[in-house]
């Protein structure tokens, strides 16, 4: 039961630190009066759904690597959340002009595009979900694919109240900027630790 919990607690975070940048692009989308609600859940279901996919056919390629080996991958999502850290510090971060460019790049379009979108916008998604899918028994994995499918659809929830609500997108922009590379680093290490590469580490 406490495996199972931690698992779920492990693919909330997993979701939620890889695609705080995404939930910028749904606001976009929502707010967009030529699309509509439904074209927008299903785009943002399959590009997620892509993405999982991609990331689990190359965890499948790592299955004959020593376990602690494939547990350095989690050097990535630390290398990452410190260089979006390092850019906050020094506020050379994304400005909120920069991300309604890119939610307002497949204006006009239907779903495909906002699949297209979610894809484009999930570039290190798939790094990081590699190392985090490897080595997980399918009753895990499918687990993972369910709490994925309750966040998206809390995620689209999120965007979609932010656009009739505007006050709320204001604490988000403030503080998940900061969020976002502290959670990644987290997740990082729990990989090193869960891989058993800090006991090699130790050993050496």
């Amino acid at each position: 039961m406490n495996h199972l919990i931690a698992l779920t607690g492990m693919a909330v975070v997993l979701f939620a630190a890889t695609n705080i940048d995404d939930i910028f692009v749904l606001v976009g989308f929502f707010a967009d009066s030529k699309l509509r609600t439904r074209e927008i859940v299903l785009g943002q279901y399959a590009g997620i759904g892509a993405l999982f996919c991609l990331s689990l056919a190359a965890s499948l390629l790592s299955l004959q690597i020593p376990r602690a080996y494939v547990g350095l991958l989690g050097l990535i999502p630390i290398a990452i959340g410190g260089k979006r850290l390092f850019d906050l510090l020094l506020k050379r971060d994304r400005t909120e002009e920069e991300l309604e460019h890119r939610s307002g790049a497949g204006r006009g379009a239907r779903a495909i595009t906002v699949a297209m979108v979610t894809i484009a916008n999930g570039g290190d998604n798939i790094v990081i979900y590699v190392p985090s899918f490897a080595y997980r028994t399918g009753y895990e994995l499918a687990l993972v694919a369910l709490v994925f499918a309750v966040m998206i659809a809390l995620w689209c929830s999120a965007a979609y109240a932010m656009v009739h609500h505007p006050r709320l997108g204001s604490p988000l922009r403030r503080y998940g900027q900061w969020l976002t590379p502290i959670a990644l680093i987290g997740l990082g290490m729990m990989i090193l630790y869960q891989a058993g590469t800090f006991a090699i580490v130790y050993r050496r």
